[in-house]
């Protein structure tokens, strides 16, 4: 929380986490799955705004639609299913989204508004444009406010959609390249039994890794009201971790919880991260299940700079391209032998590459009409052979 009392600077520097994905679930946003619980809802949007100014960029990851349409219909629809789902889905994400507006603007903060599907980020390109588009409103001090989109994903049938908010979540964290997931639970965290049921449960304050015996620890998930559970979040925390994200699950009702997990304090149970974000990307770079098929072929002086780690490919150093791929593809980097020097995520279409290999980063917006950056392939995308 913001301290009266302290500088901006001061607030910055006790901040642990600088970028925080916050999962908000139904339990903690609605009364029983059926109303909006607006007054939790100001709570948690006065936390998060007061992490914002304290120097925090934040992502909202937030359930509620269908309680909130629930709510606006609850004199003409009972029952459940798919269709019914849907229908209040659509109903209630406009009211769960004006709520949100409304709070957040009381805190001088302006949010955005960010529905997902699976089909949106299955592919590189999507990934990317999401990518892109999530890191603009944090870098302009925009709050993402993410949700599935459940008007249109049908697909939960065939496993193919998120199926849950904890797991977009692990998603969004690994998108942005956050360094907390906070996921907001009725529960204080992972208990060594179901503390509603059993009053000798204990919390366990810190998990080294998600495996089969922590899995155990959590029993089937029960409620009628959301689609996650304890398992999905233990999933979806060994998923972020894996990804250099540290993950704390807590209880979303206790005031002071967010400004507590931003600053590192004890709160919850934590995950801490199990690899650096850079050892993720690149153990995927260099698995090679993702390459396109296509070769940048670059001269020696873009040898060197790569091998040396010292910085990003641009165009001026590339002699060749070959194959077919588009922008946020995988290729490889071949010196002029054929020699693989290193694979990265390509910034621009192999048409376009063609177009501006051997010229100059400033020369790029000119020779294509835009541009995605001045790099080729940034240092960040790139693992080297």
């Amino acid at each position: 929380m913001t301290n009266s009392h302290s500088s901006p600077n001061e607030n910055r520097a006790s901040l642990a986490y600088k970028r925080v994905v916050i999962k908000a679930g139904t339990n903690v946003l609605s009364s029983d799955g059926s109303r909006l619980d607006r007054e939790a809802m100001a709570r948690l949007v006065g936390e998060l705004s007061d992490a914002q100014r304290s120097g925090a960029q934040v992502v909202l990851v937030t359930s509620g639609a269908i309680a909130a349409g629930r709510e606006a219909m609850a004199k003409s629809v009972g029952g459940r299913g798919v269709g019914v789902e849907q229908m209040l889905a659509a109903v209630g994400q406009i009211r769960l989204m004006h709520a949100y507006q409304e709070m957040f603007a009381e805190n001088d903060v302006i949010v955005a508004q960010a529905l997902l599907t699976h089909a949106d980020v299955e592919g590189r390109r999507g990934y990317l444009n999401v990518r892109n588009t999530l890191n603009l409103l944090l870098a302009n001090g925009v709050v993402p406010i993410v949700n599935e989109n459940d008007v249109v994903e049908t697909e939960e049938i065939n496993e193919v959609r998120f199926g849950d908010n904890d797991t977009l979540s692990a998603l969004v964290a690994n998108i942005v390249d956050a360094d907390l997931l906070l996921l907001l639970s009725d529960v204080g965290g992972l208990y060594t039994a179901d503390p509603n049921r059993d009053p000798r449960a204990e919390l366990i304050a810190r998990v080294e890794q998600v495996d089969a015996k922590t899995l155990g620890v959590a029993e089937e998930h029960r409620s009628q009201t959301s689609r996650g559970g304890m398992q999905s979040k233990l999933l979806a925390a060994g998923r972020a971790a894996a990804a250099g994200v540290d993950v704390v699950i807590a209880r979303g009702h206790e005031p002071g919880v967010v400004a507590r997990a931003v600053r590192g304090e004890a709160v919850g149970t934590l995950f801490p991260a199990t690899a650096t974000r850079m050892e993720s990307r690149k153990r995927w770079l260099l698995s090679g299940t993702a390459e396109s098929g296509g070769v940048l072929v670059v001269d020696d002086g873009a040898v060197a700079a790569v091998r040396r780690q010292t910085g990003s490919l641009l165009p001026a150093g590339v002699r060749d391209v070959r194959g077919t791929f588009v922008r946020g593809d995988v290729v490889a980097v071949t010196d002029a032998s054929g020699e693989r020097i290193a694979v990265g995520v390509v910034n621009y279409d192999a048409d376009d590459l063609r177009t501006i290999k051997g010229a100059k980063s400033a020369d790029i917006a000119g020779l294509l009409g835009q541009t995605y950056g001045a790099e080729a392939i940034h240092r960040n995308n790139m693992a080297i052979l």
